[in-house]
């Protein structure tokens, strides 16, 4: 059995499904390193926009998006975020640290836009509090 660092529960501040700490976590800490399925952004981009995973992807690089697979599809946005991504781009994988320590039972959160602290908006059907997702 694997010990994540987090559960997927609801969110108190949004009220939808995000990963809630499970125990205190240290600033620079790993929260999750994510394999990823590029997706070939001039054969398959406009392919990709019109299905609900169009939600979920993330911009790799100037040829390809991403869909990310394990956990991390489902941390939440944040212009306040307590965890950022990087790039493995040798094992095409999405990786996820603690920015600052992170207590338990605290929503774990990122800033959707790359750099923690741009408050550029980030497109409104990328947070639409999954509106698509019915239990």
């Amino acid at each position: 059995m694997i010990n994540l660092p987090f559960k997927v529960g609801i969110s108190k501040e949004l009220k939808i499904r995000g990963l809630i700490a499970t125990r205190n976590l240290k600033k620079n800490e790993l929260v999750e390193s994510c394999p990823l399925i590029l997706i070939d952004i001039a054969s398959e981009g406009k392919h990709l926009e019109q299905t609900t995973l169009h939600k979920y992807y993330y911009e790799y690089n100037s040829k390809f998006d991403c869909i990310v697979l394990g956990y991390g599809g489902l941390i939440n946005h944040s212009y306040t975020p307590n965890t950022k991504y990087t790039y493995d781009f040798k094992n095409k994988r999405i990786v996820y640290r603690a920015l600052k320590d992170i207590k338990d039972g605290e929503e774990i959160v990122v800033n959707y836009n790359f750099v923690p602290d741009d408050k550029n908006e980030v497109p409104p059907e990328l947070v639409d509090f999954n509106s698509h997702y019915k239990d």
